[in-house]
Parts: structure tokens; sequence; C-alpha cells
């Protein structure tokens, strides 16, 4: 599942209260049986929604006949925090939700969620999950997982790459490319209207056919290049930020020099303010490769183009970011057995068809190391051959959780750090110079360390 502030994705890549009523009512959809309800609330697309609504269905359809409770799938597309937030002041919480993960840390360390860690012997779907997904607000309390997983992968249009006449990316992380060797097929696959790249005489920026990459300076993009290059955004004790040391600084600079130096990524002007998503741009042959999250799949395998997927290009260690949206349950919840059975079946793939369809990942440490519960969700159509290797094993191997949904005080963290890459994607300002006010503001009492997992 997409963490909630995955909107400011658009952002980067360009380088009322008053209506919930008392049936909470207005842009949340619900339906309005009478009887006990035990609610169950998120946001996403129109095809989460349809999926997430089916799951819920079925999971209903579990429940014993003579079970007085219906569940109530409170879909919120729009203004998500505040909508919840106002649920939660007039103590009408959700009995389980998808939460911000700023927000969730909150409500668990003020005893709003529960602590699912009592239960994992019970319900080993919630306890037999991968170690790095557990979210804990102390050494001993845990208010759980997202219900999905996702990874940073690096999706191709398969015809620009055979037109360009260069293999495809790898497919495996102890094979990734080097840093150069992505620039050199980037440069490979941009060209102008006329057939020229970027290093032939006469190459025309104002009329590009299509750009070998896009240069996302999302921080969870970036976050595996960093890591490859044998840093963090922070030191271990999450009080000191590394993102002015010269290894941050270089793979901010190669992203900047994909735009602005090599010319083989579109630069914010170039993009311009309403630019079509990355499975759009793949599929219309206007991008030869791009390093997004994993659920672009779905979009990407809905296309009519031939697609492939592989690892992170690494400076060293192959290395990507894992990441989802917090999903918590009430701790002041009537129905506590049902939401344990709810919390456990909506990460099942063989119920939730959002995994086999390409945008979630399993949260179920089997469902990556047992071969034919591998098989359950992606043998199909929607991901390519390579996806075992390229994204199965790859989580296993070589990704680590997102810092965003580790540290604490991120809502203000984030508020330094976005502007700072919207600056440097520019290429006007100097990344070095930029950083080290970056550093200046973190390391000012902003850095207050990390959330405990003492699982990993």
């Amino acid at each position: 599942m997409k963490p909630i502030f995955l909107n400011r994705r658009d952002v980067l890549r360009l380088g009322g209260v008053a209506a919930l009523g008392t049936a909470v009512g207005g842009s949340l959809v619900a339906c309005s049986s009478g009887g006990p309800k035990m609610q169950y609330m998120f946001w996403g697309s129109t095809a989460e929604q349809e999926a997430v609504e089916g799951m819920l269905s079925s999971f209903q359809g579990t429940l014993p006949e003579d079970a007085d409770l219906t569940v109530e799938p409170l879909y919120t597309p729009d203004d998500y925090d505040t909508k919840l937030n106002a649920l939660i002041a007039s103590n009408r919480m959700p009995d389980i939700a998808y939460i911000n993960n700023p927000m969730a840390y909150r409500l668990a360390e003020q005893d709003r969620l529960l602590d699912l860690g009592p239960y994992f012997d019970d319900y080993p779907g919630i306890g037999e999950r991968l170690p790095e997904a557990y979210n804990y607000w102390s050494e001993t309390q845990t208010f759980g997982t997202p219900a999905a997983l996702e990874i940073m992968c690096l999706f191709t249009n398969k015809k620009a790459f055979s037109e360009a006449g260069i293999e495809l990316p790898p497919v495996t992380a102890d094979g990734a490319w080097t840093w150069d060797a992505f620039v050199d097929a980037a440069y490979r696959l941009t060209v102008d209207q006329n057939g020229r790249r970027p290093d032939e005489d006469g190459f025309d920026t104002t009329q590009v056919a299509r750009f070998g990459t896009l240069a996302n300076m999302w921080s969870a993009a970036w976050y595996g290049l960093l890591l490859s290059n044998g840093v963090d955004v922070v030191d271990e004790s999450g009080t000191t930020t590394q993102l002015n040391s010269p290894e941050a600084v270089e793979v901010l600079q190669n992203l900047v020099d994909l735009m602005h130096v090599h010319r083989v990524a579109p630069s914010p002007t170039q993009l311009g303010n309403n630019a079509p998503s990355t499975p759009s741009q793949l599929a219309s042959d206007r991008l030869g490769m791009a390093i997004d999250g994993q659920w672009a799949l779905l979009d990407i395998s809905g296309a009519d183009f031939e697609y492939g997927i592989g690892v992170l290009p690494s400076y060293g260690t192959p290395s990507t970011a894992s990441m989802g949206g917090a999903i918590g349950i009430s701790a002041e919840t009537e129905h506590l057995d049902e939401a344990l059975e709810l919390y456990t079946y909506q990460s099942d793939p063989s119920v939730v068809s959002l995994f086999s369809s390409g945008l979630w990942m399993p949260v179920e440490e089997k469902y990556y190391t047992d071969d034919e519960l591998v098989k359950v969700w992606i043998d199909n159509d929607a991901h390519p051959e390579e996806y075992r290797t390229a994204v199965v094993d790859y989580t296993v191997s070589s990704s680590k959780r997102y810092f965003a949904e580790r540290m604490k005080n991120f809502e203000e963290i984030d508020k330094v750090i976005v502007p700072a890459m919207e600056r440097i994607q520019t290429g006007e300002e100097d990344v070095q110079t930029v950083m080290d006010e970056v550093a200046g503001q973190l390391n000012d009492g902003m850095l207050q360390g990390f959330y405990p997992n003492p699982l990993v």
C-alpha cells in the first residue's frame, strides 16, 4: 500500500470536518445498515477502493451466520488526516484504519492504538511478518505493520532498449549497474526528434522525443542510492544528519546532473506542472526507464507496451527502500477478536487481488521464501518473469525501511528536506551549499532519533 505522503512524489518529480456528520458521511463512502459495525477506514485509488471493499465483503462472509456485526468500509480519498483526526477527537475512531506513520506513532504513544505484540502467538499471520515491516513505538510495543509492503525498483520500456541496442538492466542485486553504467544507458535511450543523442552535436533539448530516465528527487527514490554509497540520511543515533556528507552530496549531485549536465532526464521546466505519470511516459515511449515504487506495476501492467523491471543502480552495496503506510487497530475497539482476524485477513494474497494485480507486496515473510507461496501472488500476467529476482529476492537481500517511517519528528524534518530538493533540482544552486544549510537546520535539535525495532 502506498504511504499517504507519496502525494509529494509528483511535486518533487518536477526535476471539511463538519461534513463528516453523525454517520461519517460527506466524502467518506460508507454503508448504512443498522446494527453493530466494525469500521475500516482507508485511502487509495478507485482501483484500491474496489479491491479493499471486495476484501471486506469477502471477510464478512467468513463471520458466523449468527454474528450480529457488519464490516463497514470508510473509503476516504481526500483530506484523510483531517477526517481521521475529527473522528478521533469525537471519540469515534474506526476499529481499523490506514494511518499516516507520524500520526500512528503519536496515537500509539497516547494509548489509542492496540499493542499487537501479545497476539503474535495466537495470530501467526500478524506475528510472522518481515522484521523490517513492524512499527514499534517502544522496545516492547508495536501497532503492527502496513497491510502491504512496497520497494523502489527500476522500470523499463523494452522497446526503447531494443531500439537503442543495449541490454536491459540487471535483475539481481549482485549484478546491479554502477551509476556510470546507468548514465551510459540513459544517454543511449535519449533521442531528440531528429534521432540525435545528448552526446552528439546538434542535440535539440527543446525537441526531445524520448528521455532516457527521470531524476526522481523524492527522498524514497534516492534513499537506496544513498545507502548504496555507504551513508544514511542520519547517523545511527538518529540525531545527526549525513545529508551534507561527500557521499550524500555525490548522489544528489548525480541526480541533478541527469537533468542539467547529461540532459538525459527532463528538468522541472521541461516536465511542466501537469506531467504524465511514470507509467504513462513509459507506455507512450517518452521515457526509457525510471526509478519508481513497485506499486506502479498496477498501471504499467495495464498499459499496452512491453515492460520490464530491474534492480536499482548501485554505488557499491546494492540497496533499495522498503515502505508502506501504517495500519492500526483502535485500542478501544469493541470487536477485538474480529478486528484481529480482519487484520490478518487483509494481508493474505490469496484473498486480496491487489497483490496479484501488482499494486501491493506481502508483509508475511513466507511469501518471499516459500516458492509455492511466492507463486500465489507473482505467477500471473502482471508480474514479468524477472520479478522473482528483481523484486522478491531483492526485497529480502537489499531493502531497508524508508527512514521517513522510522524517524521521530518526521513531519518537521520533511519540511526541511522537501524544499531543499526543490531548490537543487533547478540546477541553479550548489548542492553542497544547500545540504550544509539543511544540516544546520536538522542538527539544531530537530533530529530526535528513531523509533525502535527490536526485531532488526
